[in-house]
């Protein structure tokens, strides 16, 4: 069946995760955060995924931005800065992260051709809500989808059975795409269509399932969303 369906994870994907690092260290006075705000951003990010991961397995669910919290508080350690106003400082950041800048564009496209378009994505609602309005790219969004609704983390399969109970599509109507290796590979698996959108020229990762599609940015979804 031809594609009806886009389905995005947010963080990484949609919105550069790396940006708050990034403006915290540009500000006046972070000299020893500018020294190191790659790593930071790159720790904080992984730390975030990994506890997401033990979460799902364990059982153990709780909100993203507790997760969120937890991993910076182990990037800044990790780092050597103990510095309680620029934790705060990043955590107001992350409410504000950038779009990448295909974005806007990308999703108009998407919904000039008539197809559905959503987020799914580990972050809580009111993270998501930040986030979209932030961009200011909620007009071309039918939906903002969160594991809150199931409880649990990425990938579990219930995650992904919000879209097809949200937009009563079958799973080859869909294509998901997600920074995110092995996010794509899992969702592959699940029975979606998939694209990774491999920004930073990353190595496959090792799992029974890959991506159908792999791209260096989001600009051509919409044509491979016509294509298939």
């Amino acid at each position: 069946m031809p594609i009806t369906t886009c389905v995005f994870d947010a963080y990484g994907t949609l919105f550069d995760v790396s940006a708050a690092a990034r403006l915290a260290a540009e500000e006046p006075g972070r000299d020893k955060l500018a020294a190191c705000w790659q790593k930071v951003a790159n720790d904080w990010r992984l730390k975030q995924l990994q506890y997401t991961w033990l979460r799902a397995v364990t059982g153990d669910h709780a909100d993203f931005w507790d997760v969120t919290q937890n991993g910076l508080d182990w990037a800044m350690e990790a780092n050597g800065l103990e510095d309680p106003e620029l934790r705060e400082r990043l955590l107001a950041l992350y409410w504000e992260l950038r779009a990448y800048k295909e974005v806007p564009f990308m999703l108009a496209h998407l919904k000039a051709a008539g197809m559905n378009t959503a987020i799914l994505s580990n972050g809580s609602p009111n993270m998501l809500d930040g986030a979209v309005s932030s961009a200011g790219i909620g007009e071309n969004l039918d939906d903002v989808l969160s594991v809150e609704d199931v409880g649990v983390f990425k990938p579990h399969a219930s995650v992904y059975d919000l879209v097809g109970k949200r937009f009563d599509c079958s799973k080859d109507e869909v294509l998901f795409v997600s920074s995110n290796g092995w996010d794509a590979g899992c969702a592959t698996g699940y029975g979606f269509t998939t694209a990774w959108v491999n920004r930073a020229g990353e190595p496959m990762d090792r799992l029974p399932w890959k991506p159908a599609h792999v791209l260096s940015d989001l600009t051509t979804i919409p044509e491979l969303a016509a294509s298939l």
